[in-house]
């Protein structure tokens, strides 16, 4: 499993499209998937994680309303897409309009996934979040 981690500044281009750090460009591979995140953020998947959520998602039940949500809100935000010579990726039109992406954006790891921010919502989500000392506390009970 691809471990991605650190954050990035950039900025889009006039046609939406956004360089990828060089240090994600090899583990992200040929294709990946990007779609809509939580938070207002994006997230891309490699191929083999995108397979796994896939996995789980196709397990969701059909009679469960919330799940039949969930899983029409990645699919139908999700597009494949590759890097092109420059080492950018063109983020559609409907995910930048989801994620207020404007021309300053951070590229993020969180672990299995990229996670792509408007930095604008970046800073308002870690000024509006728990403190980290709330965070800290809550992470016993996930067990960390």
């Amino acid at each position: 499993m691809d471990m991605f981690i650190g954050e990035f500044k950039h900025t889009t281009d006039a046609k939406g499209r956004v360089s990828i750090p060089s240090i994600f460009r090899e583990d992200l591979g040929e294709s990946f998937y990007i779609t809509k995140g939580l938070d207002k953020s994006l997230f891309v998947f490699t191929q083999s994680e995108w397979d796994r959520f896939q996995e789980k998602l196709q397990n969701v039940p059909l009679t469960n309303k919330t799940g039949r949500a969930f899983t029409r809100f990645f699919y139908a935000g999700a597009t494949k897409c590759s890097l092109d010579k420059s080492g950018r990726i063109l983020i559609p039109q409907n995910l930048r309009d989801f994620a207020e992406i404007g021309k300053e954006i951070l590229v993020i790891g969180a672990g299995s996934r990229v996670e792509i921010w408007s930095e604008e919502i970046w800073n308002q989500y870690n000024e509006d979040e728990l403190s980290y000392d709330e965070l800290a506390d809550n992470m016993e009970e996930l067990g960390i």
